[in-house]
């Protein structure tokens, strides 16, 4: 297992947001990883329109994940229409 951040744009709406995390830790728990910490950045005003939203709340999530499931994971944040935003990157140790 790796460690990798992966960094997420929630809509500004505090039920979508609030869906939009349960959804995203019930995949990454499903899919094996262990998130080690949640640390909110707050809401901020996007640089560009994502689905009609000019701000987003942001979170950072630090994880240890298996690589190979990164691609599976990324498929079913596609679909989840509470999420903006999201970008994977690995921690060098």
């Amino acid at each position: 297992m790796k460690k990798y951040e992966l960094m997420t744009i929630y809509p500004l709406d505090d039920e979508q947001s609030k869906k939009g995390a349960e959804d995203l830790k019930s995949v990454l728990t499903n899919f094996g990883a262990e998130i080690t910490e949640e640390k909110p950045f707050g809401d901020r005003d996007l640089t560009y329109e994502i689905n009609k939203q000019k701000k987003g709340r942001f979170v950072l999530y630090t994880m240890k994940l298996n690589p190979s499931k990164i691609s599976e994971i990324e498929k079913t944040f596609k679909i989840n229409m509470n999420l903006l935003k999201y970008q994977f990157v690995k921690i060098d140790e």
